[in-house]
């Protein structure tokens, strides 16, 4: 049990089938630890911009501001993008560095969280280490989890929440997952998913205990990081970028360990910022509410109103084929309200915009077109982001832009790569971020001996449960009146 529990936080062989080139940087070869942040492209000079013209490219009403816009994608599922925030959950938290300093070396910085996706900010440290998680006694004991279903007492429309302490706070693997509550309504539909694994095997199999735990902990795993390479990987970095890494080998994110780089965590990993609506449409039928409102943007207490719980027939694609919301195009703009956080209070910086390029120059990340000429991005291809770029802001020159805003111009102008080998503006991640995100998501499986990618790469999941969309929904009640 401690080996499978604790498994982050031992290395892991197995690198070089996986990678197509056998160079690696300094920081990647046998010093890179898996529970440090570190680097994908080490022997780049960093960038550095004046923060004042960062502040103005991302400060409300300026030129990143969308203000309401409404400009969706044609095949991505807003839910996609909350998904997308759940499993960066699963694999990073930096909990020490700030905007006034300088991250020379990422390999000083701990990641709180295991930096491989495997759930256990909904199995936390098991059964064994955390038992009042999980059920007591019976078949099921020590193998389902605990929901608020599971605690008549408690506040709210407890059947539709998570388990929750008296004080609101809910009881789970990583607390970030209930900061709002679509992420919330992720973790439990994720929760019911394993719950509703270990009834299926049981009856399959007749166990029990232990061993039940194990198998099904192993099959909500593998399915989940099925899903994440097949439907997230695939809409939001393009069928061609995907199957070619698949096929051909990873050639940037190459190391002896799995680790988080920061160029995927600080910058590319943040593409979805600018998909973010400012409103949500959460049941069928109902209007749609404000992404911070009081109903979808408070988090840390009990649900409470039954708008507030989330349909995953509207946000995902699923059997039910219903007209699903589909995410903000991704481009230089981001919903108005993310350029001025509600809980955030000045005079602390509260543009999510600016946040994001200020932590570019705090992590001497290299400039976007740097990187860009580094994976081998052609010069025609570089000088129309540049263009894009300088339209956003002309004080930025050609020389190096900030990461994160290169990629999101990358995105507007070029596109996700599509299967008949065009481009689609806006869609999703353009070359450059799709490299980075879908070679660090591909590389932590790879890299890991107990995911489908690196324990049984002939695994395939069951047809039930085969998708995103069925396996947050296969266990989704009836839900409640509004």
């Amino acid at each position: 049990m401690a080996d499978r529990d604790h498994h982050g936080m031992k290395p892991l062989e197995g690198l070089t089938p996986y990678c197509s080139v056998k160079k690696y940087g300094h920081e990647n070869e046998g010093g890179q630890r898996d529970d440090r942040f570190g680097r994908m492209f080490p022997h780049l000079s960093p960038a550095y911009t004046n923060p004042a013209i960062l502040s103005a490219i991302g400060a409300k009403g300026g030129p990143m501001d969308g203000g309401a816009k409404n400009d969706r994608t044609d095949t991505v599922p807003v839910g996609m993008i909350f998904f997308g925030q759940f499993v960066d959950h699963d694999i990073t938290l930096d909990a020490s560095t700030t905007f006034d300093t300088v991250v020379d070396n990422p390999g000083e910085i701990a990641n709180v969280r295991t930096p491989t996706l495997d759930l256990d900010c909904i199995y936390g440290l098991g059964p064994e280490a955390q038992p009042y998680l999980y059920e007591n006694g019976g078949t099921f004991g020590g193998v389902k989890l605990l929901t608020g279903a599971d605690n008549p007492g408690q506040a709210g429309l407890a059947e539709h929440d998570l388990l929750r302490a008296p004080n609101g706070r809910a009881i789970i693997g990583d607390p970030r997952n209930d900061e709002n509550r679509i992420i919330s309504q992720i973790q439990l539909a994720i929760t019911r998913f394993h719950n509703h694994v270990a009834d299926t095997l049981h009856g399959e199999t007749g166990l029990e205990g232990h061993d039940l735990y194990e198998i099904a902990r192993q099959q909500t795993t593998w399915h989940y990081q099925w899903a994440l390479v097949n439907d997230f990987l695939t809409a939001m970095c393009g069928v061609p970028v995907v199957e070619r890494i698949l096929g051909c080998g990873r050639k940037h994110y190459c190391g002896p360990a799995p680790f988080i780089p920061i160029e995927f965590s600080v910058a590319a990993y943040r593409f979805g910022h600018s998909m973010i609506p400012m409103k949500v449409q959460t049941r069928k039928g109902e209007s749609a509410l404000e992404l911070f409102g009081a109903l979808l943007g408070q988090g840390f207490d009990a649900v409470g109103d039954p708008r507030a719980v989330v349909d995953w027939h509207e946000l995902l694609f699923t059997p039910e084929n219903r007209s699903v919301e589909r995410a903000q195009k991704l481009d230089t703009k981001l919903a108005g309200d993310l350029l001025a956080l509600p809980f955030i209070a000045p005079p602390a910086e509260n543009s999510l915009a600016t946040r994001n390029l200020l932590r570019g120059n705090t992590f001497l990340l290299p400039g976007g077109e740097k990187i860009a000429e580094a994976i081998g991005c052609d010069e025609a291809t570089i000088k129309k982001v540049v263009k894009k770029v300088a339209d956003v802001n002309g004080d930025l020159g050609a020389d190096g832009i900030p990461l994160w805003l290169y990629l999101l111009a990358e995105a507007e102008v070029i596109g996700r790569a599509e299967a008949n080998g065009s481009d689609k503006e806006g869609e999703a991640l353009g070359p450059v971020g799709a490299t980075i995100v879908a070679e660090v998501i591909i590389g932590l499986l790879e890299l890991d001996d107990h995911s489908y990618l690196g324990a049984n790469r002939n695994w395939s999941p069951r047809e039930e449960w085969n998708t995103l969309g069925k396996l947050v929904t296969v266990a989704q009640p009836a839900l409640p009146a509004v």
